[in-house]
């Protein structure tokens, strides 16, 4: 295949070179997938995180994110896209066999509530690190309320090779460290990220709708889709991304638009330092114990919220400020996807592909330092497309000039394709390309959207969003645990959950200091 490298700079040449020469793998990936764990009714379970899935505090593929409900699968570091789902799948295979007549909810908005008190703060044990991740979500709940925690995603962890990051620094003959090298272009990465990720809402938002019980008490703009309790934005896409999902007054103050690590590191820094008043108001203790861990504007660093996430693998007992700082930027977390309802695992290999092009397209295109005024914008931009990004004729902001939704991300597709045809060159296939294909298609034709999908099925069904997300997720269980290759998965599993509980164990027995003495140390 002839391709074409006139319009490109030094990192598309970089890439060109480096998948022509290198046998290395050029991408890692992994995954963290969250689901509601729900009854038969479509309720969220009272139940505990059940002993047979392993324990949540040491299980290294299944463990829980705020609630007992909400459980997370963690797939590990895989360069291979097809390595990635088969390890996902084989998870989701174990758990869907040992949760009895539970479900897990196919969708990243919540089955029916009851109240913020039917939510169940996730359980880690007796041991120090147990109480502090405890505590940690009690403090969670003070500050937003426990249902804003019942929303579910996908996390989706993205690097690239050493040999690739050499390959790109030569080309550039960049004078930094290659650790300094890499913080910068995975810094360049997330600015980018956050100016085009209102492509990713439009494209894979599958959250237009909602069960009213997830909004009890609460103002809203919603209308009423049904007399069953649904409640919707006719065009939105993903409203779990919009400000009725994960919002937070505190750290609106924060203004971290990642210009470089250091500044990155200094806000956090700053933020679980730095005393906030109405956190003071409502105290550490009550008369059951600690509210929270301390009364900052972040307890820890991942109380802060964004949709994309520089990250290093911490050492035991290191905070994530700390690990950048000495070592560096390793990966980026990407935080805004939505799961699709539609898919048994909420993602497939066809939106990998895209989302690795379009990482890619991130990482070597030109990426500015962002202004506060570019900032603003970008989050301008985000805000519509989630609450409105269907609606036919939408203008976003493009260095303070108006232009359609439609010709800019035809424009971006357009310039992904060329890193998706030098991934497709070098793997001897044509997905990435189609994948772009699929998604210029949504772009041209909006219905073709998830969710477009999902309010169209609605209609067409008569079903609200509690009957047809409990449908999708009775499908994918049964469709899951009918695999034939149950008996293997089984046992694999219950060797790791069996391990997971010896490991919390040892915790356990190996704490010298009292649980205030620890968390003191911890958040000094």
């Amino acid at each position: 295949m002839t391709i074409s490298t006139s319009s490109h700079g030094h990192g598309y040449q970089a890439l060109l070179s480096y998948l022509n020469d290198s046998n290395t793998r050029l991408i890692s990936r992994g995954l963290e997938k969250e689901g509601l764990r729900v009854t038969p009714d479509f309720s969220i379970t009272q139940s505990d995180h059940p002993d047979a899935l392993g324990h949540p505090l040491t299980h290294s593929s299944i463990t829980t994110d705020y609630s007992e409900a909400l459980l997370e699968l963690i797939t590990s570091v895989q360069t291979t896209r097809q390595g990635l789902i088969s390890e996902l799948e084989a998870t989701h295979k174990f758990v869907l066999n040992n949760i009895g007549d539970e479900s897990l909810w196919a969708g990243s908005m919540p089955c029916r509530l009851d109240g913020n008190d039917s939510i169940r703060i996730a359980e880690y044990g007796d041991s120090n690190i147990g109480q502090l991740k405890h505590v940690y979500r009690k403090g969670l709940d003070v500050r937003y309320g426990r249902i804003m925690q019942s929303i579910a995603g996908l996390h989706f962890n993205f690097s690239l090779s050493d040999e690739f990051w050499n390959t790109l620094k030569d080309a550039e003959k960049s004078p930094a460290t290659l650790q300094e090298f890499k913080s910068q272009k995975y810094f360049a990465l997330t600015r980018n990220f956050r100016r085009y990720s209102w492509l990713l809402m439009y494209l894979f938002g599958a959250s237009p709708a909602l069960d009213q019980s997830f909004l009890e008490g609460r103002k809203h703009d919603l209308e009423r889709f049904d007399e069953k309790g649904t409640l919707y934005r006719p065009f939105a896409t993903s409203l779990r991304m919009s400000d009725l999902g994960y919002s937070n007054n505190a750290q609106s103050s924060l203004n971290i638009c990642f210009n470089t690590l250091e500044n990155f590191t200094n806000t956090l820094t700053n933020a679980i330092h730095t005393s906030y008043p109405r956190y003071e108001e409502i105290g550490l203790h009550d008369s059951e114990g600690y509210t929270q861990l301390n009364t900052n504007v972040l307890q820890i660093e991942n109380e802060y919220y964004s949709s994309i996430r520089p990250k290093r693998t911490t050492l035991s007992g290191e905070k994530p400020t700390a690990a950048l700082n000495e070592r560096g930027v390793e990966y980026v977390e990407v935080r805004c996807l939505d799961l699709n309802p539609y898919l048994p695992l909420g993602i497939d290999e066809t939106q990998i592909a895209f989302v690795d092009a379009f990482l890619l397209f991130c990482l070597l295109e030109d990426s500015p330092v962002l202004s506060a005024e570019a900032c603003e914008e970008l989050e301008g931009n985000f805000s519509s497309v989630t609450t409105d990004g269907r609606r036919p004729n939408l203008t976003l902001k493009r260095l303070d000039e108006e232009i359609s939704l439609t010709s800019w991300a035809t424009e971006i597709l357009s310039r992904i394709n060329d890193y998706a045809a030098l991934l497709d060159n070098t793997e001897n296939t044509t997905l990435h390309q189609e994948s772009i294909a699929l998604q210029q298609a949504k772009v041209d034709d909006a219905s073709l959207c998830p969710s477009a999908r999902i309010l169209e099925d609605m209609r067409t069904e008569q079903q609200s969003w509690l009957e047809l997300a409990g449908s999708l997720s009775n499908q994918h269980k049964h469709t899951l645990t009918a695999a034939t290759d149950m008996a293997a998965i089984q046992h694999e599993f219950e060797r790791l959950a069996a391990q997971s509980h010896d490991n919390a164990e040892q915790i356990k027995q190996g704490d010298t200091v009292s649980f205030d003495k620890f968390l003191s140390d911890y958040v000094s």
